[in-house]
């Protein structure tokens, strides 16, 4: 029976420890390790990894924000248009219409845009609140305060579409 010697976190020099990264082989701690679908790796690994899944260029940033300002524009208009019909069933067809834009904005960034970012996600998703707020602040000047409402249900509800729907989040 061999002895082996005792294992110390990298970077943590003065925590024992019995794990390793299986991508690098370097002894971490359990504050360290990162647990992964393949078993616990070091957090520079995980970091390494998470770059290769960033494939966005600039102009990629530039059509996404350039195209989904322009389309939530477009959708805040039309939701703003239809809730002065009025009624009580206005909330849910404005629901329905914020999730059809958010959707049909992002299958159109789908189509556009082929590379991925978790950067890229974030600035699609300003963008619908970006492309929103001239309407909000037209019914904000104009005294209308209930189409703000209308505004805030479209943003509430469009931005976590196309978030979602953009990024590859399957529910």
């Amino acid at each position: 029976m061999t002895q082996s010697a005792t294992l110390y976190c990298y970077v943590h020099p003065n925590r024992p420890t019995t794990l390793r990264c299986n991508r690098c082989e370097r002894p971490i701690c359990t504050q360290c390790a990162v647990r992964t679908p393949t078993g616990y790796r070091c957090r520079n690994c995980v970091r390494e990894l998470q770059k290769t899944f960033d494939t966005a260029v600039w102009y990629d940033y530039v059509i996404g924000l350039t195209v989904t300002v322009v389309l939530s524009a477009i959708a805040s208009v039309i939701v703003s248009a239809i809730s002065f019909l009025g009624g009580f069933f206005m909330i849910f067809i404005s629901l329905a219409i914020a999730a059809g834009a958010g959707t049909i904005i992002a299958n159109i960034l789908l189509r556009l845009i082929r590379r991925r970012s978790r950067v890229l996600f974030f600035v699609i998703a300003a963008s619908i609140v970006i492309g929103a707020l001239p309407v909000a602040l037209f019914f904000l000047f104009t005294g209308n305060f209930f189409s703000i409402i209308w505004q805030g249900i479209y943003v509430f509800v469009a931005t976590p579409t196309v978030y979602a729907r953009f990024s590859g989040i399957q529910l």
